[in-house]
């Protein structure tokens, strides 16, 4: 397929290419021309640079218009499609002969040599010489200021001066105005087998559509506008039979369907396509309003600075299910995000995608040197480790950097598809090269980032890693490719006559600046900290020691009860032989939120609980904790001590600190916070938060993405995601718990009123009892009576009553559910089938 694109990037190696309908193509450097690969092999050949050898940036720039063919389509490594394309003349203009080669003809060239009088350029038709004379070259070399020659391998807009010898001989012009002026007409005989994007032509109106319009141009040719390619400021006034200039965009080689764009920047050939400024890229719309819905295509908007910007159908929601086409009618106000900018349109690629509209990056200039990131393992080479960080954004953690010691069998360790957690040690947009380190010393170091020569000041300390041990020391590397030499004499307080045998290559290590010479890029470094920082250590572990930290957080305590309140217990550390106030939220009394409120209900001034652990030591108070799963948590270590230590994939205790209607927030020991999206709390469908968790429950999440930046924790409390291994085992556990509780809080009611108290824990569920019916309500539950039960509100449902005729005054047989201490309710059952199970 043949296209008219523009050069969107240019690197050493390829061309990327601004396609039209918001794509993107690539042109390897061995697809410019056949002498332009001629000079590659003989430099490959011969080990060193051609002296007429160019490289691809000093011919090319961004914002030039090129003529490309499709030489394939091919799926990378994360799904994405990437379209290989070609600007050699050979493949591009394949469809021309020398006879069919005629006077104002406008098409692609390259420059295959320099002569004395011009330039022999290649046009890709066989046995025709194309020469471009020096004074039509001119004009264009001035303007594009690369030098006072054209290159080996330029792409230029050549123009047919003059035709001889039946096309075997043709003069060329290259000059601005010239070109600008081209127009194909029908007297140069184009027929479809030959012809070219880039074209313009004189077109008229044959059919207006919503989408597009249907044009007929070089007498009997017929081509499709999109509403894409339509000029902005006349869309809604073409009509038939209207003449308009127009430009060829794409041709089909098989369908030979052929695409137009009626934009003014196309329609002078030679011409550039606007350009997005650089800090718009990127940048979060708050109210963009629809202009028109293509129902399968995407959304046209108009954004806040009046200018036009489309988003792909799969751009508009987060999936196909939750897409409502009624929200996207004309005059609709929607958050969207600049994800990328089409040259070829002239127009934004927006994105209403609420994780783009959040992420942290998009492009490789977002990121910065020494940022933490998350990622995805895409591949293990020997290299090392490929990590995706976001959608075209690739990192590589070198094969030293895959963990802080060198690993032998890092396949044992990592697995394609695993969620990493990097910091990045160089960034380098233009060249899109990410380099990442997974060390763990690095990652989680509060040091600065030493990332230029400039910032190292005399006394800085730092972290860095080994690049080399040898005999006259160590070489420290840092960020940027930042480095230093750490000299024999300052590698330790001790002499070391081998470093190559204490240190090792990747080892992370702390060193202090002694001396920088910026414009040199030299560093002297240092590996004895103590003997310059002593007096400073001296003076912090002094106040360290006069600081009276009385509990350390996980520490288990027995208490007394000093003072009932409305929201927790006020009680004395006995240890302390009474002297420290410490304080129980109610919440805290247990990792069942009915029991918690039973035991304040029940505990009385003066009662002793044994075995309560320091939550925190901060504030008034000393915060308590008898959660036994949360202290369990502490004493196997399976907690984090601070954000920097959570890790995707880990499973954690904790307990609701609160529930909002969009999630809820779970508070951990040590004071980490996260929050589960409404998404990810339930295997069920969540449509009130509220009917799910509650404030004090003992939960256990699962991490699932973590925010450097802003210090932000996602969760996943689906119980499906978070067990802990053996969750039968856990279950039992719990429930074990759970009874153990009860009986406490039974011995505690039997100080109570004695009737009462008495009634109460003798009533167990599964315990049958003789009942007498003493209403039935108009829902269908039934209210009972007995000498049992005396003083107690028992209960049951409608399904409870099973198929039984329920009537005030009936003796019945029922089963107790459950008791309900607090409250002092009993709800139970007459089914047949749970009377009969009784033992």
């Amino acid at each position: 397929m043949l296209l008219l694109g523009c050069i969107k990037e240019v690197s050493d190696y390829e061309l990327v290419i601004s396609l039209p309908s918001g794509l993107s193509g690539f042109v390897p450097i061995t697809q410019i021309s056949d002498a332009y690969s001629k000079l590659l092999s003989t430099q490959v050949a011969q080990g060193e640079l051609p002296e007429d050898l160019n490289s691809l940036p000093d011919m090319y720039s961004p914002g030039t218009l090129v003529r490309c063919i499709v030489t394939s389509v091919e799926k990378s490594d994360d799904g994405r499609r990437s379209i290989k394309l070609s600007i050699d003349p050979k493949k591009v203009n394949k469809g021309l002969n020398a006879s069919a080669l005629a006077t104002g003809m406008l098409l692609s060239g390259s420059v295959s040599s320099v002569e004395d009088h011009g330039y022999l350029i290649d046009i890709g038709v066989i046995g025709t010489h194309a020469f471009l004379p020096h004074e039509k070259a001119k004009s264009y070399i001035k303007a594009v200021k690369r030098g006072p020659d054209l290159k080996i391998g330029q792409n230029l807009n050549c123009v047919i001066m003059e035709v001889k010898n039946e096309g075997r001989v043709v003069r060329l012009s290259i000059d601005r105005s010239e070109v600008a002026a081209s127009l194909a007409t029908e007297r140069q005989n184009w027929a479809l087998s030959n012809l070219l994007p880039g074209l313009v032509v004189k077109a008229r109106v044959q059919k207006v559509a919503p989408f597009g319009m249907k044009l007929t141009f070089l007498s009997y040719f017929t081509g499709i506008v999109d509403f894409m390619h339509m000029d902005p400021e006349k869309a809604m006034n073409y009509s038939p039979d209207q003449v308009v200039k127009a430009c060829i965009l794409s041709v089909h080689p098989s369908s030979k369907a052929v695409r137009l764009t009626l934009r003014p920047a196309f329609l002078h050939p030679g011409g550039s396509p606007n350009q997005l400024s650089s800090d718009r890229m990127g940048a979060v719309v708050e109210e963009s309003t629809v202009k028109a819905f293509y129902k399968q295509f995407g959304a046209l908007f108009e954004l806040d600075d009046g200018s036009l910007a489309f988003a792909r159908l799969k751009h508009l929601s987060k999936n196909r299910k939750s897409f409502k086409p009624g929200a996207f009618k004309a005059g609709c106000k929607h958050k969207c995000r600049i994800i990328d900018y089409s040259l070829m349109d002239e127009m934004c690629v927006v994105s209403l995608k609420y994780e783009i509209i959040e992420a942290r990056f998009l492009q490789y200039q977002d990121i910065h040197t020494g940022d933490v990131v998350q990622g995805k393992m895409l591949s293990l080479k020997p290299i090392g480790m490929q990590v995706k960080v976001a959608d075209g954004i690739k990192g590589l953690v070198p094969s030293i950097h895959l963990a802080d010691v060198i690993l032998k069998q890092p396949e044992k360790k990592y697995n394609v598809g695993d969620e990493v957690r990097c910091r990045v040690l160089e960034c380098n947009p233009a060249g899109k090269k990410l380099i990442l380190t997974l060390k763990k010393s690095l990652i989680q170091s509060k040091l600065p980032v030493l990332s230029h020569y400039e910032d190292a000041k005399p006394g800085l300390i730092t972290h860095g890693f080994v690049v080399c041990a040898r005999e006259f020391g160590c070489i420290v590397k840092f960020y940027n490719d930042v480095k230093g030499l750490v000299p024999k004499n300052e590698l330790s307080s001790e002499p070391i006559s081998c470093p190559d045998k204490v240190f090792y290559e990747g080892q992370v290590v702390k060193v202090m600046v002694l001396k920088c010479e910026p414009e040199q890029e030299r560093l002297l470094l240092s590996f004895r900290l103590s003997s310059k920082s002593g007096p400073e250590d001296k003076r912090e572990c002094t106040s360290k020691e006069n600081q009276e930290v009385k509990y350390q957080i996980g520490q288990i305590v027995d208490v007394k009860v000093l003072k009932k309140k409305d929201n927790g217990l006020e009680v004395a550390v006995l240890e302390d032989e009474g002297n420290v106030v410490a304080w129980i939220p109610t919440l805290h009394l247990s990792d069942f939120v009915d029991t918690s409120k039973l035991l304040w209900h029940c505990l009385q001034e003066g009662d002793v609980l044994p075995r309560v652990m320091c939550l925190s030591d901060k504030g008034e108070h000393i915060i308590l904790s008898r959660k036994s799963a949360v202290i369990s948590a502490v004493q196997e270590e399976q907690v984090v001590r601070s954000f920097f230590e959570i890790q995707p994939g880990m499973l954690l205790t904790g307990y609701v600190r609160n529930v909002m209607p969009f999630g809820v927030f779970v508070e951990f020991p040590f004071g980490v916070t996260g929050l589960a999206p409404k998404v990810s709390m339930s295997d069920k469908f969540v449509t009130d938060t509220k009917d799910h968790f509650v404030v004090g429950q003992t939960v256990i999440a699962k991490v699932m993405s973590i925010d450097e930046e802003k210090q932000r924790v996602l969760l996943n409390l689906k119980v499906s995601e978070c067990s802990l291994g053996d969750s039968a085992a856990e279950s039992f556990a719990l429930l074990n718990q759970y009874f153990k509780e009860l009986k406490e809080i039974k011995d505690l009611l039997r100080r109570g009123e004695p009737s009462m108290a008495q009634g109460l824990c003798e009533l167990v569920p599964g315990k049958e009892l003789q009942l007498v019916v003493q209403d039935v309500r108009e829902d269908g539950s039934a209210l009972f009576s007995g000498s049992c039960v005396t003083g107690l509100t028992v209960t049951a449902t409608r399904y409870h009553l099973g198929e039984k005729n329920i009537v005030p005054g009936k003796k019945m047989k029922a089963l107790i559910l459950h008791v309900d201490a607090l409250t002092s309710k009993v709800y139970v059952s007459l089914r047949e089938e749970l009377l009969k199970q009784r033992p």
